[in-house]
């Protein structure tokens, strides 16, 4: 099977933690390959290694053993400046607690990874460009007429919302979920669930990670972790 139809391959993943004089064994071979526009969900009980896994596939961190590849390149070992800009460009994060900036409207916080993506005199040429963006993503996710608010005034599903349009800013390849609906009611978290199947049904690539099996059941494809391993796929 050719490789060029994978987005994202793991290969020999193992990462561990030292915990004062013990060291903790969190993934111990970790293989599987995601094919572009699929919908994955990282399934596994508590410390079973899904969030370590997924900062793994988003660079965020890198494995002890073991290669990890996007678009069949090797990102572990890249420098500074390159997985800056795969982190940037390539991939789109949404995390459990939103982190989106107070101080930031709703359409600052979306257009922000375009700002810091560009030098003084670049943004000053392609800010209106990146603005428009940002209201677009915001009206397309019901969020229009809370583009000038600020997160503290917002729900917990409308901060999702705009954090996933943040995510989306730069048009990434590839959409690292963690937990997005675990801070959010069930009927909420429905809601953040159809935004995804909808991206997704226009070729988005997402992986996302849960622990409940009901919302894992919404994704095109399951793997399992256990004991550091995928059990299933």
């Amino acid at each position: 099977m050719s490789n060029d139809k994978y987005i994202l391959q793991a290969e020999g993943i193992l990462k561990s933690y030292r915990m004062g004089a013990a060291e903790l064994k969190v993934l111990k071979g970790v293989d599987f390959a995601i094919e572009k526009g699929e919908f994955v969900a990282i399934i596994g009980a508590s410390g079973s290694g899904k969030s370590t896994l997924l900062h793994l596939l988003g660079a965020l961190d890198k494995p002890d053993e073991g290669v990890v590849k996007f678009e069949g390149k090797e990102i572990n070992w890249a420098n500074g400046k390159e997985l800056n800009r795969f982190r940037n460009k390539m991939v789109g994060f949404v995390f459990q607690f939103y982190h989106l900036l107070d101080e930031l409207n709703v359409q600052e916080n979306v257009y922000l990874p375009a700002m810091v993506s560009k030098s003084v005199l670049g943004w000053f040429s392609g800010s209106m460009v990146a603005k428009n963006r940002a209201k677009k993503l915001l009206c397309q996710l019901g969020l229009d007429e809370r583009i000038g608010h600020k997160p503290y005034q917002l729900s917990g599903g409308e901060r999702q919302r705009v954090a996933i349009a943040r995510a989306l800013m730069n048009e990434p390849k590839l959409l690292l979920a963690d937990e997005p609906t675990g801070n959010l009611d069930s009927a909420t978290g429905n809601g953040i669930l159809e935004v995804f199947e909808n991206l997704n049904r226009t070729g988005q690539t997402i992986v996302m990670v849960t622990h409940d099996e009901h919302i894992a059941a919404r994704a095109g494809r399951i793997i399992t972790l256990a004991d550091g391993k995928v059990s299933s796929s």
